[in-house]
């Protein structure tokens, strides 16, 4: 199957954006207030430097729109000499329009009054008034590459968390504001700035539905600052939202990520934006806008820093424009990009499908919003058993009718199929595809185990459940002993796995064979994996919720799921063109229009690890052609290599 690999394009010009959110350290979101052409000037020159191509700028709405009906004209023409910088400096720019919200604080016009951004007619009319004068005035700039209506609306126009506005209203909202943009001759990409924190990406209901604004929108754009208890999962997490947000197909521009370091030390910054960029490349990202371009030690007193200090501190320079960690990372990667010559370049296909449940994005009646976290991160832990296992995965979505071009089928400890689904899964393994799912009870006692039809049928079993019951796991470490063959394991091998979960999802299935074969057993004789021949594939139920246990255990990655992983794709037919026996280190390719492919080598040890990949052809250095056998990575390293 494809993966997502969508470029940015305007005026026919490929455009991988690579570069800062900007606010110049004499003021932060004052900044316009006390602009200094000469320090705005310093600090772009940083950034170009370090192969950065473009910033996203911020009109900060109190001051530009201070009136209602009236524009702050002499804030505007500062923001013109901040364009002429960016065309001087050889870069570009998104400007934001509706910043409300920033860093850690929320900022109203004087004028507002506590009207509704969404609903409000009048208020909404402002905005779409405002958007569409910054536009008139800028439009023409060479400067400007795009342009994105918000910052983080949904934690500023309506606190989501408590009384969420709908999608309908949010879309019409959209609608409006991307309108004011075409209508006043804007031919930029536009997206909306929103996050992507929506429910097809989180799981998570606040208005914002990437679906019904696709038709408004030119990308999506992703904030991703999540925090995890594991590193590999850490390092994962903005590439497997970017493959969430893909589910328009639009090109997925990662608009926010970064870190305080307040809160880490300077080497493991780096080591985060390094896994950060490399990653999210892989899953799909075709953009990157790092949070920010300085820090602001000059500014302690001042909101928001006075009150959330370690915002001071996002920076990739420091606050005299020094080179921090972060932005030694970009310029390796920027390098990267010119090497491969990235915008040519797309993802390979993909023989497996990590499945996401409808119920993630959908509200179906009397089903819980306490479900989604478990799908979202079940998901997460089976993608990042996927990478460790350099199985190339795309994900398809239930909602929209799962992909009929996949030879694997991934369903981590998923508890919840549609009718449709479970039968598109029963045909899909008649005709030859491999279909794995593993058991999960759920998180919470209300109709426990599998709310799908036939689960016996499908995998074929007879499940031995009392009504409400869930069996506990007592063990604190599963053994899962193969007692034949399957794909790379060999009959008596031992793969163990953490046990985890509350008391309703810290449980198994117990189930007796009907024409299933069984693989694996636990330590206690009960079959654990059982493999049914089906037409010309086969279904494969593991009896335990491997990939929910992972992901509610800290530290835990890599964990050998990755094994079981493997041997599906290896009983599935599934080319895998390089693996590396450590699964510390993952391997992934991409393939450029010419026809080369690059292959990313990516370490999640924090110990100097050395491999010897296998391929299905010659591997050689991408930038000098020399063969390449054997690759020493450095902690948490990253090696690119051209596979002949």
């Amino acid at each position: 199957m494809r993966r997502h690999s969508a470029h940015l394009t305007h005026d026919s010009a490929v455009l991988p954006w690579l570069g800062a959110n900007f606010w110049s350290r004499t003021g932060g979101p004052l900044m316009w207030r006390d602009y200094e052409p000469k320090t705005v000037r310093e600090e772009l020159a940083v950034l170009r430097e370090h192969g950065l191509n473009m910033t996203r700028s911020f009109f900060y709405w109190p001051d530009f729109h201070p009136e209602p009906h009236r524009i702050d004209e002499e804030l505007c023409e500062r923001f013109r000499d901040f364009l002429d910088a960016h065309t001087e400096a050889g870069m570009g720019t998104v400007p934001t329009f509706i910043v409300g919200h920033m860093s850690g604080e929320n900022w109203d016009p004087a004028w507002r009054g506590g009207r509704d951004l969404y609903e409000d007619v009048w208020m909404v009319g402002r905005q779409a008034w405002f958007v569409s004068q910054m536009t008139r005035r800028f439009k023409d700039h060479p400067a400007v590459t795009g342009w994105l209506i918000t910052n983080e609306m949904p934690g500023y126009g309506r606190i989501y968390q408590v009384d969420p506005p709908s999608s309908d209203v949010v879309t019409a909202w959209a609608q409006a504001m991307c309108n004011a943009v075409r209508a006043a001759g804007g031919t930029q990409p536009v997206s909306l700035g929103d996050g992507a924190w929506g429910i097809e990406v989180t799981g998570r209901d606040n208005g914002f539905s990437l679906r019904d604004t696709a038709e408004y929108v030119d990308f999506v754009g992703p904030h991703v600052y999540r925090s995890d208890t594991d590193r590999p999962r850490q390092h994962y997490r903005a590439a497997f939202e970017c493959e969430l947000a893909a589910v328009t197909g639009q090109p997925v521009v990662l608009e926010e990520f970064g870190l305080s370091t307040d809160t880490v030390s300077a080497e493991n910054a780096g080591v985060y934006y390094r896994q950060t960029l490399h990653n999210s490349l892989l899953g799909g990202a075709t953009g990157w806008v790092a949070w920010n371009n300085t820090d602001y030690d000059a500014l302690w007193d001042r909101s928001p820093y006075d009150h959330h200090p370690f915002e001071m501190h996002f920076g990739i320079t420091d606050s005299t424009g020094a080179p921090k960690a972060p932005l030694v990372e970009l310029a390796a990667f920027a390098k990267v990009l010119e090497q491969v010559d990235f915008a040519r370049c797309r993802r390979s296909d993909a023989g497996a499908a990590l499945v996401v449940p409808a119920f993630l994005e959908r509200g179906y009646p009397y089903s819980r919003p306490a479900d989604r976290p478990l799908i979202f991160t079940s998901l997460h832990q089976g993608y990042v058993a996927a990478r460790a296992a350099d199985l190339a995965v795309g994900l398809t979505r239930e909602a929209d009718g799962i992909s009929e071009d996949a030879s694997l089928y991934l369903l981590p400890a998923t508890r919840q199929l549609t009718t449709r689904t479970r039968r598109a899964l029963a045909r899909r393994g008649a005709e030859g595809a491999t279909v794995y799912l593993s058991f999960c009870s759920g998180e919470h006692p209300g109709t426990r185990g599998p709310w799908f039809d036939d689960l016996d049928g499908l995998f074929g079993v007879e499940m031995q459940l009392s009504y409400g019951v869930a069996e506990p796991i007592e063990d604190d470490v599963l053994e899962m002993t193969f007692t034949k063959d399957f794909g790379g394991i060999r009959a008596g091998e031992i793969l163990r796995f953490p046990v985890a979960g509350n008391e309703d999802s810290r449980a198994y299935l117990p189930v007796e064979a009907r024409d299933a074969e069984v693989v694996a057993v636990d330590a206690h004789g009960r079959p654990a994996l059982l493999s049914r021949a089906t037409g010309l594939g086969r279904t494969v139920l593991a009896t335990y919720p491997l990939e929910h246990m992972a992901a509610r255990t800290a530290h835990v990655n890599p964990e050998q799921t990755h094994r079981l992983y493997a041997a599906l794709a290896e009983v599935a037919g599934v080319a895998r063109p390089v693996t590396v026996e450590s699964p510390y280190v993952s391997a992934d390719v991409l393939v450029h229009e010419d026809g080369r492919r690059f292959v990313w080598l990516v370490s999640q040890s924090g110990q100097e690890v050395a491999v010897r990949p296998e391929a299905d052809g010659s591997l050689h250095d991408a930038g000098t052609g020399e063969p390449v056998t054997d690759v020493t990575l450095d902690p948490y390293g990253v090696r690119i290599l051209e596979l002949r």
